[in-house]
């Protein structure tokens, strides 16, 4: 069962879990873009710590503790105390470069309409190289993504 399958409680042999069967694929790849945004061999400039705690905390905001649960499992396997704590929403730390990340994290999550192009200078003008940008952001895009098919899945289940 993959982690979305889980989270959802798809149950076993329900009507759900066997539409999920014919889309399995999809499932597959979803489990795949987890591993390659959360933990990729070459981490570039977002440690796998503040991957994860960035996950836990976009899991927070949209009110999926279940898979924030998840992520703070990531978090405590990276064990880095640096990082740890921006699992929680409404914390920071006072180093810009990664005070800006959380704060564009955040943006993406709650209000990504609001994302300008001022906002990714910001990040360059504090050290955050392009592809950061473009790994935050598709951290961001894949969590949003995975919070969002869990409740679809959750919902339809509920009505079975």
């Amino acid at each position: 069962m993959t982690l979305i399958e889980t989270l959802a409680a798809v149950r076993p042999g329900s009507a759900l879990a066997e539409a999920m069967e014919k889309r399995a694929e999809i499932l597959r790849l979803s489990e795949a873009a987890h591993d390659a945004v959360l933990l990729p061999r070459d981490p570039g400039g977002l440690s796998h710590g503040l991957r994860a705690a960035l996950a836990a905390r976009m899991a927070r905001h949209n009110g999926n503790e279940a898979l924030a649960d998840h992520y703070d499992g990531l978090v405590k396997r990276a064990a880095e105390d640096s990082t740890a704590l921006l699992a929680q929403p409404g914390t920071n730390v006072d180093d810009g470069r990664t005070a800006e990340i959380v704060r564009h994290a955040d943006r993406l999550t709650l209000a990504p309409r609001d994302s300008t192009r001022g906002h990714i200078e910001t990040l360059r003008s504090v050290g955050v190289g392009d592809a950061d940008i473009v790994r935050l952001s598709e951290l961001a895009a894949f969590v949003n993504y995975q919070v969002r098919v869990i409740a679809g899945l959750a919902l339809i289940g509920a009505r079975q």
